[in-house]
């Protein structure tokens, strides 16, 4: 058995790979995203990352789709211990982070959901035209009355997250447990500099989304030239794909060699030995993906690899 890992300071305990909820109702139908869901439950995996937004882009939905696919595969499956985690901020209906709009969110989410409490809430975006005391102060009683258990930040910068905390310090209410930033193999720096260091302070767990870059990281993009894939997420790989993008995916078929561990559960690996790092998302919207992105929750790397990829990834910002 893989060794689980606490989020942050919660009582939270999960296998160290969250599911990405993003592609349900989006490039996998109900049927589908059942399918990736049984698998993870059957790898053995119990932390599945969603949204109240996910996915309104799509032409049809009004955003929710995802939420009440999970809901309606746990109230079918009924799995023990799995934590969700979902957000609020960016649900056409629920937009912002006024108090009256988080409460609203949160109990349209938990009726999506089908369940008691949000294991993990996160605010999904930061909004700065709303007192971030009043955010704070709603997210604080979401907790208290037993609505939400822990409560997270997402997309928010350092500074913003200290201030977070010394807000909830003084009201008295949670202190967020995690924090969820973009951050992966070629996209370090801003989360290595600024995140990490305020997530070591105040035992902050990082779930990082993007984990694969868009699938860059999965190796199947080695060229820039995205016109050949029909792929909605085909673009946003290809921009990787530059010299020093293909240097790390080298490297990280070289390591995965070693242990019989493909390119993609390589990356996670790379991703659960950063510090902080409790669970990288990462989405499937097929079943038979799913083996290879639980792999990277059990694949170990040794020192000298981590030495290896974090240097040939070191300073490679993508081309924006």
């Amino acid at each position: 058995m893989p060794s689980m890992t606490r989020i942050g300071n919660s009582d939270l305990d999960v296998l160290p790979l969250s599911l990405g909820g993003n592609v349900f109702g989006w490039t996998a139908d109900r049927d589908a995203s059942f399918a990736v869901l049984d698998a993870f439950a059957e790898g053995g995996g119990d932390f599945i990352d969603t949204a109240d937004s996910y996915s309104a882009w799509v032409e049809g939905n009004s955003g929710g789709e995802s939420e009440t696919i999970i809901g309606e595969w746990l109230a079918s499956r009924r799995p023990q211990g799995v934590v969700v985690a979902t957000k609020v901020s960016q649900h056409p209906e629920f937009a912002g982070l006024s108090g009256a709009n988080v409460r609203r969110a949160a109990e349209a989410s938990l009726a999506r959901l089908g369940v008691d409490a949000i294991d993990l809430y996160y605010a999904h975006f930061d909004d700065e035209s709303v007192p971030l005391e009043e955010t704070v102060a709603a997210f604080g009683g979401l907790v208290s009355d037993g609505l939400v258990r822990h409560v997270a930040v997402s997309n928010y910068t350092a500074e913003r997250i200290r201030e977070w905390i010394d807000i909830a310090t003084r009201l008295g209410v949670a202190l967020p447990v995690a924090v969820q930033p973009h951050y992966n193999l070629v996209h370090r720096n801003v989360v290595e500099e600024t995140i990490i260091p305020v997530a070591e302070e105040f035992g902050l767990g990082l779930v990082p989304y993007y984990s694969l870059a868009s699938g860059f990281l999965t190796g199947k993009y080695r060229t820039t030239d995205a016109s050949g894939q029909s792929s909605p997420r085909a673009a946003g790989a290809a921009k990787y794909a530059t010299d020093a993008g293909l240097r790390v995916i080298d490297a990280l078929e070289e390591v995965g060699a070693a242990h019989g561990a493909s390119i993609a559960a390589t990356a996670l690996a790379w991703l659960r030995a950063q510090p902080t790092v409790v669970a990288p998302i990462a989405s499937a919207s097929r079943a038979d993906q799913v083996p290879d992105l639980l792999a990277g929750a059990r694949l170990d790397l040794g020192a000298d690899e981590v030495a290896l990829l974090n240097r040939v990834s070191e300073w490679t910002p993508a081309a924006s």
